[in-house]
């Protein structure tokens, strides 16, 4: 069992250094590493890349949240589908395109640009911002849902919190966001050759976990807006019946599972 440590400092090395080796085993070139909002995901992911670059590996990372679709992209969909596709997040607010061009010019070993998001500015900067990498031995690919499956289309009927209840009576968007996540999805999965899920005690820690992580986030750009504590909670309501597929069905389907306490501190590790 991994140790606990406090996540304010990271995950503890000797984690680091076994995650990274079960990212080097059996000629894994795309290792996933998939967890809830907030579940510090994407620090590990940081953590394993520099401590395989300390070994001579040559690492990238991209996370799912860098290929969400611009602004106005959704702002289109919105108007076309429904107004809730103007949240970035969801399945079906992705260029998924965007996103396996990327991870097969990696696999391959061409260079190529990484695709980068500002969440604050809730749109994807330019091309010409996208930092170039060459030839890389290891790619991290690390996101929210990674190889979450759809739902059946019964369990669509019934709304699973209030937004779904007021804003999506006729299941409109949850249907078109499970239709995505059936018909687009699984073409960037399977570019994921092992995966890793960061596995809460259950969904009700995750809107702690994400507000922790927006003040973390204001923190580092000062002067810059954000979303505040109710907007926190409603950004996270948004992701809660595909987060609550991810919770039932990973642990099932994952390589490796990474069990978290309400703290982020490490307290099982398991394979599926």
């Amino acid at each position: 069992m991994p140790p606990r440590v406090h996540p304010a400092a990271g995950f503890d090395a000797a984690l680091v250094a076994q995650v990274l080796d079960d990212a080097l085993a059996s000629g894994v070139r795309i290792y996933g590493v998939c967890g809830l909002q907030g579940s510090g995901k994407s620090t590990l992911a940081k953590q394993v890349a520099a401590m395989a670059r300390s070994r001579g590996v040559r690492v990238a990372v991209l996370s799912i949240d860098d290929i969400y679709l611009r602004r106005r992209d959704r702002l289109r969909l919105a108007r076309q589908v429904h107004p809730l596709l103007a949240t970035r997040g969801p399945p079906g607010t992705h260029d998924v395109a965007l996103g396996c061009d990327t991870l097969d010019a990696l696999r391959a070993g061409m260079p190529v640009a990484l695709p980068r998001f500002d969440k604050l500015a809730d749109t994807r900067l330019p091309p010409s911002r996208w930092r170039r990498v060459g030839a890389v031995d290891l790619v991290l690919f690390e996101g929210w849902f990674l190889c979450t499956p759809p739902q059946d289309d019964d369990a669509l009927r019934d709304p699973v919190n209030a937004i779904e209840r007021d804003e999506d009576a006729d299941a409109t968007w949850r249907r078109y966001c499970n239709d995505a996540l059936a018909r687009d999805y699984p073409a960037l999965w399977s570019r994921i050759d092992r995966l890793l899920f960061l596995q809460p005690p259950d969904f009700a820690t995750v809107p702690q976990w994400r507000w922790q992580q927006e003040q973390a986030m204001q923190a580092r750009r000062a002067g810059s807006r954000g979303l505040d504590r109710a907007g926190v909670e409603r950004f996270v309501a948004l992701f809660e019946r595909v987060s609550r597929q991810a919770l039932r069905t990973l642990p099932g389907i994952a390589d490796r599972t990474l069990r978290l306490d309400a703290q982020r501190r490490p307290v099982g590790w398991g394979s599926a």
